[in-house]
């Protein structure tokens, strides 16, 4: 199993839960047992507790593991704050003060002004806890990482503090130094880790400062010194250098990045999250939701044979075979390095269509509109040109009205519906031959062959798809490259154009993926809809509905009313 298919499940269990739901609309006790399960679920996040002295690189790592270097790091203790690090559709950081209903967002980049000594000495300045919202793939599935105070500084609110979260903690990660491994507070930080009976990685950082030899035998201290702490489960320890990683990160340097030793902790760390910890949640939630499907199932004639809660509980057991069964053989996505697993191409969403095919086309009709509509306003040639061709089709006759006035229609539609009405008179006098008159009076409608927008439309669209496809060739070339979005429509289009070849494919690829996270935003947003949690949801999950369709089947105002069948 990896993360996507864990929360694939829980998509699964959720939509099983709703039609247990749906059975009996006005149960009350059935709709809100079915409400805590989906609640359970729209709610779940893992809190990786990281803890240590202050200046033992906690922050640093972090920042390793995202790649990114974000959180404020030093010497100088940081305040008594939390900061925690969840999935966000963008950069932001956002503060939530002690007793304030308000929580203001701020730039990254005046972070530490709120959880450092320097700039908030002894935190006068009341911060609860800051949060910061990064794009980053890995925490998009409910992963939190918790940057703890220093243990042992000089203010004693910031051990505090600590202490205080660790029962919210899923599992911790002890971060030491090879400078003066496992002190008198981490010491203290293990008995109480102890008691939570939770997992627990130690990371001994720094290892870039000393030698070999130094570093053999400080490991083996660590080592000796845990067992003395009687721990479930004996921890894995790691060396690493914090500071090599995020450097490599940074520079896109793999040789760097395996000396510094992270890659080893990522690797167990993504094992635990998918083998452990997302297996042992799914077993408690499928074992919750057969509980209450069984119950139900017992009180509502368990005999009938079109029981509703029958087809759920088989439903339900055949959802968690299967699962069981799942075996993971793809890849694992390990913290800061999703950008480089999408680095052939990124897609970039036009703003006002999505589509980059519709947006040119909709630039073109617009300029094509606003000089068109004055000349229908003040050439009678224009208007008897218009009149003949039977006007615009549909979709554009109302493109039209959004930029002409009421005046401007009132000048322009006069000789069209004089047309019209002496047509529909003449053949009023010839109602009795049905047959005939059906297709005559069809000819009045304005189609893509009469409509002089659609001919702009048509010309635009050609040239944008092959635009589209000289663009996706280019870029096909360039690792990290971007490239405008297409519609399904004229994803098919620029794919014909594009022909057989790795370009075509590198598109393809990227819509593709791009589908599927948008369809998992969908499932997101729907889950935390139904279990009330809609102030969970980010950004790309509240237009994700709009994003869906805008790539399924374009822009409402591009797409093409003629080709579709009507009743005529």
């Amino acid at each position: 199993m990896d993360l996507k298919q864990y929360e694939q499940d829980k998509f699964a269990i959720a939509d099983i839960i709703r039609s247990a739901q749906a059975v009996d609309t006005k149960d009350d006790t059935l709709h809100r047992d079915c409400r805590d399960l989906l609640t359970r679920l729209a709610e779940d996040r893992f809190n990786l507790l990281v803890v240590g002295r202050f200046s033992r690189g906690k922050s640093t790592l972090m920042n390793a593991l995202l790649g990114k270097d974000l959180l404020p790091t030093g010497i100088v203790p940081l305040t008594s704050v939390i900061t925690t690090v969840r999935y966000g559709s963008r950069k932001r950081a956002v503060l939530h003060f002690n007793g304030r209903a308000l929580s203001p967002e701020i730039p990254l980049a005046q972070l530490a002004e709120y959880v450092t000594q320097r700039s908030n000495p002894g935190n006068e300045k009341g911060l609860a806890y800051a949060e910061i919202e990064l794009p980053v793939e890995l925490l998009r599935r409910g992963l939190f990482f918790v940057d703890s105070p220093g243990l042992g500084s000089s203010i004693v609110e910031n051990t505090q503090t600590t202490e205080r979260f660790l029962p919210e903690a899923d599992a911790f990660v002890l971060v030491t130094s090879f400078e003066s491994p496992l002190s008198e507070e981490e010491d203290r930080i293990l008995r109480r880790i102890r008691l939570t009976n939770k997992k627990l990685f130690v990371l001994v950082n720094k290892q870039d400062t000393i030698t070999a030899d130094e570093r053999r035998d400080a490991l083996i201290f660590v080592a000796e010194r845990l067992r003395a702490f009687s721990l479930s489960e004996t921890p894995m320890i790691f060396s690493l250098s914090a500071r090599q990683a995020l450097q490599a990160k940074q520079a896109g340097d793999k040789a760097v990045l395996e000396q510094s030793g992270l890659a080893l902790f990522e690797a167990e760390l993504m094992r635990f999250l998918t083998e452990e910890r997302a297996q042992a949640f799914l077993a408690n939630m499928y074992a919750r939701t057969e509980a209450l499907i069984a119950q139900r199932l017992r009180h509502t004639n368990p005999i009938a044979l079109e029981n509703p809660f029958r087809p759920l509980l088989d439903r339900l057991r055949k959802l968690r075979e299967t699962a069981t069964c799942t075996v993971n053989t793809a890849e694992e996505v390990v913290p800061g390095r999703e950008a480089a697993a999408g680095s052939a191409l990124s897609l970039q969403f036009e703003k006002r269509t999505g589509c980059r095919v519709c947006g040119s086309i909709l630039d073109a009709i617009f300029q094509f509109l606003s000089k068109y509509q004055y000349e229908l306003t003040i050439r009678p040639e224009a208007q008897k040109e218009h009149a003949e061709r039977g006007g615009f089709c549909p979709l554009h006759t109302w493109q039209y009205e959004n930029l002409s006035s009421p005046y401007g229609v009132c000048t322009a539609y006069p000789q069209l519906a004089h047309r019209i009405a002496d047509e529909i008179g003449r053949f009023a006098k010839a109602a009795g031959e049905t047959g005939p008159l059906l297709e005559e009076m069809k000819s009045l409608l304005a189609t893509a062959r009469t409509c002089r927008v659609c001919a702009v439309r048509i010309e635009a669209e050609e040239k944008a798809i092959l635009l589209a496809a000289a663009a996706a060739r280019d870029t096909a070339k360039i690792s990290g490259a971007s490239l405008g979005l297409c519609c399904l429509p004229h994803l098919i289009a620029v794919t014909t154009a594009l022909g057989p070849g790795e370009p075509a494919s590198i598109l393809l690829r990227a819509h593709a993926n791009l589908l599927e996270r948008t369809a998992e935003d969908l499932q997101r947003y729907a889950l935390r809809h139904d279990a009330l949690r809609r102030y969970l949801t980010s950004e790309e999950e509240r237009s994700a509905a709009q994003l869906a369709l805008l790539l399924l089947a374009g822009h409402r105002s591009v797409s093409a009313p003629w080709a579709v069948e009507t009743i005529l």
